[in-house]
């Protein structure tokens, strides 16, 4: 039988028995390699090749920095100043929702952990407010998804290694088309809400000095973007200097400054973080390992053949594109899609002249949505795990939201001057 066939059915098969996407990629390309004679010796070579860039560097410590704000207590900072803003308008904690999801993604750089961080406050406030509790949950999932978009992302981490793009450039490319998501998801819950002529309750319009209150508390979480991205596009440090710079900050602000931080909970929070980071990279490992073995074999050339020879302009390419990509979230998390697919995509984006940066920002748009659709949504399973409620019932919710992000995908990917419009009058 042919290898590249075992290759995939192998795959396919643990796939459809639920097993962990990082061993479907290892365990699969383990018995690609003894079917097809390869040295086992490879395996550790090409795994450790996956992984070990400077550039991923980044990924553990923006998780870390993550972790350290949502311990100290900075996330719910971010809730009170923006409801303190905005909660007293209709649909005001929607609108929170929305707001602190793109605050926190400035931060975290990742979906799950968005909604991780911000469900457990924002889903029972929302709920008692009258908002629904798949409601809320779906608005929750929809607007973590924006943590993967807004800079700094851990996709956008990962497609730089593997496409050569930088990651400064492509972290300004993200941050316009993070916003108008947020937007779409804004608008779209608000009309929700009157089109159900649903009754929430109005909040009480805080005071200029509650306000003032809110904002001073929350200063020193509204610093770590600024310090994150300001420190990059000044001159100041790299992307991964930048994380580490984000992490110790936030624990510098949890001990000392806010001091909700103890020393005694620092193992707690390093513990959460090398699981979380050591999950991600298992699967970086692995999928470039995946990847490796379908370009030693042909399968990446002749599938991107393929492709080059159906995309014959950019309209139709970006058409696949989205289509692959959407298919893609359905069944695999960004990681492994990228390691896997960006190498079929790229050489056909080049032959076409489509921009490298505004490609990147338009998968990572697509592994965005992919985290809001069934079966593999993640975060639609962490808003359900906080809301008590079954994967069906969000997945009834969701699919509004959903259609809001395509609209905001075909927009970026048809008008690539919305993503490209910061790093071209930047020159980043």
């Amino acid at each position: 039988m042919d290898p590249t066939i075992i290759l995939f059915a192998v795959f396919l098969f643990l796939m459809l028995m639920n097993v962990p996407i990082a061993l479907c990629l290892g365990v699969s390309s383990i018995v690609g390699i003894i079917v097809m004679g390869v040295p086992l010796s490879v395996v550790p070579m090409q795994v450790y090749a996956g992984i070990g860039k400077a550039t991923l560097l980044a990924i553990p410590f923006f998780i870390l920095a993550g972790v350290i704000m949502d311990r100290s207590g900075i996330s719910k900072r971010l809730i009170n100043l923006a409801d303190a803003l905005v909660g007293h308008k209709t649909g005001g904690l929607a609108i929170v929702c929305v707001i602190v999801s793109c605050f926190f993604a400035a931060i975290s750089g990742s979906g799950p952990a968005t909604v991780a961080a911000l469900g457990a406050v924002m889903i029972p406030a929302m709920i008692e407010a009258g908002y629904g509790t798949e409601n809320s949950a779906a608005l929750m999932s929809a607007s973590g998804s924006i943590g993967i978009i807004i800079p700094p992302s851990i996709p956008f981490v990962v497609y730089s290694g593997i496409s050569g793009v930088s990651v400064s450039r492509i972290f300004m490319a993200g941050i316009v088309p993070g916003i108008l998501m947020g937007v779409a998801l804004a608008v779209t819950a608000l009309m929700i809400l009157k089109k159900n002529h649903q009754k929430v309750v109005q909040q009480k319009k805080a005071s200029g000095a509650e306000r003032w209150a809110a904002f001073k508390d929350a200063l020193w979480g509204l610093l770590m973007p600024v310090i994150i991205l300001g420190g990059i596009y000044g001159g100041f440090f790299t992307p991964t200097e930048a994380a580490a710079v984000a992490a110790v900050y936030g624990l510098i602000v949890g001990l000392f400054v806010y001091r909700t931080i103890k020393l005694k909970d620092l193992f707690d929070i390093f513990k959460e973080a090398a699981i979380s980071s050591g999950g991600i990279m298992l699967i970086v490992g692995c999928a470039g390992l995946f990847a490796w073995l379908c370009q030693s074999e042909g399968i990446t050339r002749a599938v991107s053949a393929a492709l080059g020879g159906i995309a014959t302009n950019q309209f139709t390419f970006l058409i696949l594109v989205t289509i692959i990509f959407l298919i893609a979230g359905f069944f695999l998390e960004a990681t492994s899609a990228m390691y896997i697919l960006v190498p079929i995509v790229l050489p056909v984006a080049k032959a076409l002249g489509y921009d490298y940066t505004a490609l990147g920002v338009i998968i990572s748009m697509n592994m965005a949505i992919g985290q809001i659709t069934p079966p593999v949504g993640v975060n639609l399973y962490v808003a359900c795990n906080i809301s008590n409620i079954t994967l069906k019932e969000i997945s009834k919710k969701i699919v509004p939201y959903v259609i809001a992000l395509l609209i905001t995908l075909l927009l970026v990917s048809f008008i690539p001057s919305i993503a490209m419009f910061l790093p071209t009058i930047l020159h980043a």
